[in-house]
């Protein structure tokens, strides 16, 4: 039907063909995160003459985003026109919002082809039955996906983890300890720059990036991972014994890749305790912001509340009459382990309750793809050798979403591009998946029907 490695191909194609100059990174300076969502339809008038004849499908990008960016707490504003979060899956979702409107507004108000059908109570809709939606992200989500075991053997930490070690509680630190003053700090999401977080004396740096962690040693920069010392002394005899298990194949699992995303204030802390007890797994996270803290959750919490409550957002669910789920997830080459993936838009959320009717947690499909983002950070460090200057994440976010009227959208600090501070409050200097413009989108959908044919909720 489809594979992953096809998945993030036309993502990719579709960014370098569609997506304009402005707002991708500067060559070899700049590298930014990518995300989208990619309609999977099977082709109509198919021959079933085998039943092992796989089913052909057309496979087509519906939103996209790029972004790395997070705004802090003092820069929110109640109105509603800012975009708070703006890491590449947030911007994805959003631009699919924009989307799954222009396909309310087609079959509900212009009676024109959809994806949409008509369900089975006045004025609600629900999505075409052989329609799905696979999300793709460039990179591992930041926060508890993040959180991925470090074997002694890696090369480079790209190599899928299948050890059962990311669901073990022996991992997670007990109680609620506050780290340390020394612990190694995480660089947030607006730097300019990724900080090196050191381990114990005579261990490896470490480089923190936006979608996981990435080892000095990528892409055989370095001649081989020095593995990190782990004092016994500083570990219970269950985490020890976890540190020094062994992955398939006769690996140590001696570390963690670090996420920047802080536990949320008020719940249980990360212990910082040297080498794989640094984490505790399961946690929620809001986004790291350098000297502001943002209050923007983190992008595998956010995933992971798509997967119970879809992605189509509050107010659309006054036009469906069932919320739309994505049926897959797909990873580019990056940091990766299917156990923390799992864990964290999946296993951790199966507890979830007392949800509404057609609401739960989705057993959806996760996978990684073999090819690499090449604006991506580990690819343009690869790529720009020994150059001199810093690399540095780009400060602008690209949405786009397949509407007919301006389905491009370019934004820095939460503003179009270009914005000034004098213009801030005009119509012009509002990002077109803000919450204020997708809720006045959502006005003129409800405009265009009369009220007759409105859903019983918004009577």
């Amino acid at each position: 039907m489809w594979t992953a490695d096809e998945i993030a191909h036309l993502c990719y194609e579709h960014y370098r063909i569609n997506l304009p100059k402005q707002g991708k990174p500067e060559p070899n300076r700049e590298w930014t995160l990518l995300a989208a969502v990619v309609k999977i339809q099977p082709i109509a008038d198919q021959t079933w003459d085998s039943p092992d004849k796989p089913v052909r499908v057309t496979k087509e990008v519906v939103s996209m985003g790029t972004g790395t960016k997070c705004i802090g707490r003092s820069k929110m504003r109640k109105s509603g026109d800012i975009l708070n979060d703006s890491h590449a899956e947030v911007i994805a979702r959003r631009s699919f919002q924009r989307y799954l409107l222009h396909q309310l507004h087609l079959v509900a108000a212009l009676k024109q082809d959809s994806i949409f059908v008509p369900g089975t109570q006045r004025g609600l809709w629900k999505l075409r039955p052989d329609l799905l939606f696979v999300f793709f992200s460039s990179h591992t989500p930041c926060g508890d996906a993040s959180i991925i075991p470090m074997l002694e053997c890696e090369d480079q930490p790209c190599c899928p983890v299948r050890t059962d070690w990311a669901n073990n509680p022996s991992m997670e630190a007990s109680g609620n300890l506050k780290p340390t003053e020394d612990k190694r700090k995480c660089e947030g999401p607006d730097s300019p720059v990724t900080k090196k977080m050191r381990h114990e004396p005579g261990t490896p740096a470490t480089e923190v990036a936006n979608g996981g962690a990435h080892r000095q040693s990528f892409g055989n920069q370095e001649s081989g991972p020095i593995p990190p010392s782990v004092s016994s002394s500083n570990l219970t005899s269950g985490e020890l014994a976890a540190v020094t298990g062994m992955a398939p194949g006769g690996a140590k699992v001696v570390d963690v890749h670090r996420t920047g995303a802080k536990c949320v204030p008020g719940e249980a802390g990360d212990s910082g305790m040297p080498g794989v007890a640094y984490h505790q797994v399961g946690l929620l996270r809001v986004k790291p912001g350098r000297g502001d803290r943002t209050c923007s959750m983190s992008c595998s919490d956010k995933v992971a509340r798509w997967n119970i409550l879809g992605c189509q957002g509050a107010l659309l669910m006054h036009f469906l009459e069932e919320p739309i789920y994505l049926s897959a997830v797909v990873i580019g080459k990056c940091p990766y382990s299917q156990e923390a993936m799992q864990r964290a838009l999946i296993r951790r959320c199966q507890n979830v309750s007392a949800l509404p009717n057609g609401f739960g947690v989705q057993e959806v499909k996760i996978q990684q793809s073999d090819l690499l983002f090449e604006q991506s950070r580990c690819a343009v460090r690869a790529k720009r050798a020994d150059s001199a200057g810093r690399l540095v994440p780009c400060g602008a976010a690209i949405s786009w979403s397949a509407v007919p009227e301006q389905p491009l959208d370019v934004t820095a600090n939460g503003f179009p591009q270009g914005a000034t501070k004098k213009g801030i409050r005009s119509l012009q200097a509002r990002s077109r998946i803000s919450k204020v413009e997708l809720f006045r989108s959502f006005q003129k959908l409800l405009s265009s029907i009369s009220e007759d044919k409105w859903p019983d909720s918004l009577r």
